[in-house]
């Protein structure tokens, strides 16, 4: 069918991308496991969590394009994204889909 991608072009699950986020989460952060699993989508991130400085985004944000393959330019990248897990979330969902 003209238009659709085919099977292997699909974006991973919202789940799979929640997964890959909190394993990126732990390891640059170096948060524990058990307390990014309680992470909801209004949890505050920037602003919120002391590991997650100005030099810790950079250092996440490669992270998020390795493991996830993923693009983020420097334009992609504003407060808002980083501000709630729900928005770091759905900011990788739409880059996911985007790439």
């Amino acid at each position: 069918m003209p238009g659709s991608a085919a099977v292997g072009d699909l974006a991973p699950s919202r789940h799979v991308l929640d997964t890959q986020l909190r394993s990126i989460l732990c390891d640059v952060l170096g948060l524990d496991a058990d307390e990014v699993e309680t992470f909801a989508n209004d949890t505050g991130l920037f602003g919120h969590l002391p590991e997650l400085d100005s030099m810790a985004v950079a250092g996440l944000l490669t992270e998020m394009e390795d493991r996830m393959n993923i693009i983020i330019e420097d334009d992609d990248v504003d407060g808002e994204m980083l501000e709630t897990y729900g928005g770091l979330l759905a900011f990788a969902e739409a880059k996911a889909i985007e790439n």
